[in-house]
């Protein structure tokens, strides 16, 4: 680590390296892995019973379970949300640059 950067700012860190749009990425996905696991245990769905009422497989639930990992499509989630009885929203937010 450089010694310029000690104690400055971790978005400044992020935004200098370019790593600020991975790292929402990463945090976003976290989130919704998050919340789908909490769902599945409100309403007391296996991994194997959540899988079937995707209609998917239970690799691919996994898959979508594993934070770490961000291949997942708008398709897969939005089969979770109707799994769990909820809706998929998604929206387009202002940057930190406020735009173009």
């Amino acid at each position: 680590m450089k010694k310029d950067r000690l104690g400055s700012d971790f978005d400044v860190f992020l935004r200098e390296e370019h790593l600020v749009e991975e790292s929402e990425a990463t945090a976003a996905k976290r989130v919704i892995a998050f919340q789908i696991e909490q769902e599945m245990r409100r309403h007391r769905f296996s991994k194997s019973e959540m899988a079937s009422r995707m209609k998917t497989s239970r690799p691919a639930l996994e898959r979508l379970l594993d934070p770490a990992n961000p291949s997942v499509t708008l398709s897969t989630l939005e089969r979770a949300a109707a799994a769990l009885g909820k809706k998929l929203k998604i929206e387009l937010a202002e940057g930190a640059s406020g735009g173009c």
